[in-house]
């Protein structure tokens, strides 16, 4: 145990030789970010494990992922084997079995990523698990729009501003999610979105760059 201003950090099961200790002391970059009001503390770096686009991140109770890098989807499944967003998760996300009460549950790769395993006694989750409410918070409010057309352009601009990459036009979505998987997070069908991603490109919100979509500047 290493303790510090008065707290103690446990770290279960991580050999002496993986760890790297180090301090926080600047807030978030993302819009749901912690207030910078949080305590210093220690930071535990735990062995990262890589995974390819589309790879599905094991899952086992007691097993919490940190996000390192890279961009997961996690969904579920309706009684006719409809997929249903749950989420969508990047850096210093957490994900994992015991964040969910669903029987069916899976986190899917969006893009190559690096996970870390976490013990459920970690103080980051106290930080990431805040995080995790308030962005399921902000796209249960973008599902309920009643308008798919703003659903859509909600959806697409809340992705712009969690995982966007600038570049010289606007914002880069350099995600692999097709048309029938934006349709199953917004709740249509995948001909819909397609309709829908072509009426904003000729309104001149978009761009299509290589399969990949660019949110323009100031639309």
């Amino acid at each position: 145990m290493y303790a510090h201003n008065a707290f103690v950090v446990k770290i279960p099961y991580i050999a002496p030789q993986n760890i790297l200790l180090s301090t926080i002391n600047k807030p978030m970059s993302l819009s749901t970010s912690i207030p910078s009001s949080f305590p210093t503390r220690l930071r535990v770096v735990y062995p990262q494990q890589a995974f390819n686009c589309k790879d599905v991140i094991p899952l086992r109770p007691g097993c919490i992922w940190k996000i390192e890098q890279g961009v997961v989807r996690s969904l579920t499944w309706d009684e006719e084997g409809t997929p249903i967003t749950l989420g969508f998760w990047g850096q210093e996300d957490v994900v994992g079995q015991p964040l969910s009460r669903l029987e069916l549950y899976q986190v899917v790769c969006l893009t190559p990523v690096k996970a870390s395993q976490v013990p459920l006694e970690s103080y980051f989750l106290q930080q990431a698990l805040l995080v995790h409410a308030w962005k399921s918070e902000e796209l249960l409010s973008i599902l309920h729009q009643h308008s798919v057309y703003e659903r859509l352009w909600r959806l697409l601009k809340w992705l712009s501003r969690h995982f966007g990459q600038m570049v010289a036009q606007g914002t880069l979505l350099n995600l692999r999610l097709t048309h029938q998987d934006i349709a199953e997070t917004i709740g249509t069908s995948r001909v819909t979105v397609t309709r829908l991603i072509n009426q904003l490109e000729r309104e001149g919100k978009i761009l299509r760059s290589h399969r990949h979509l660019i949110l323009k500047k100031n639309p």
